[in-house]
């Protein structure tokens, strides 16, 4: 008896939802996933790539451009935003028209990796307002923090709360930023 492409994307996908249960969110047969087990299309992506780019879109804006209807585009973004394929919708605020252009890459090197100091790390990370973004990482640092800061002195206060009064820091290497080339929060 023969076998569809189709057929076997559907046993893939049964066994899938067998192992994985109602969370699937993997790359299946070269498509993306959603939780509903709907599988993303074209429109969807289109859809992803503008709104990355511009949170503000209306659905009528967006259905011009994919060429669906405003309430088809209202009807997906709605399902990507209870998937989680859309996490947030932020402001993207200039550090330099609010006092904190100084953006410090910090590699930060632990003492002992265990749990706790892990957790107890990514937690102080988390609870920082001038860290941007901290990385749990690969290679000789443990974790690659992005800071942003009004000036040196704050960088200074930071480094003595929370890299010189913390026994499980072993070191940590500082670069300062010299020029924002790209930042960037697209992932399409």
């Amino acid at each position: 008896m023969a076998h569809s492409c189709s057929d076997e994307f559907t046993a893939l996908l049964e066994v899938s939802k067998s192992l994985l249960g109602s969370r699937l969110t993997n790359l299946v047969a070269g498509r993306y996933i959603l939780d509903d087990f709907r599988i993303m299309d074209d429109k969807d992506l289109q859809i992803l790539r503008l709104v990355q780019d511009n949170a503000r879109l209306t659905a009528e804006v967006i259905s011009q451009e994919v060429g669906l209807s405003p309430p088809a585009v209202q009807k997906r973004l709605k399902k990507l935003r209870e998937t989680g394929v859309i996490e947030k919708e932020i402001a993207v605020l200039s550090p330099a028209k609010l006092g904190r252009e100084m953006t410090i890459i910090v590699e930060v090197i632990l003492e002992r990796e265990n749990r706790a100091h892990l957790d107890s790390f990514k937690r102080r990370m988390r609870n920082a307002p001038c860290v941007q973004q901290c990385y749990y990482t690969t290679g000789e640092a443990d974790f690659m923090l992005i800071l942003v800061v009004s000036d040196i002195k704050e960088y200074e206060a930071f480094t003595q709360a929370h890299f010189f009064d913390e026994s499980n820091i072993s070191r940590f290497k500082t670069s300062i930023v010299m020029d924002r080339v790209k930042t960037s929060l697209d992932v399409l």
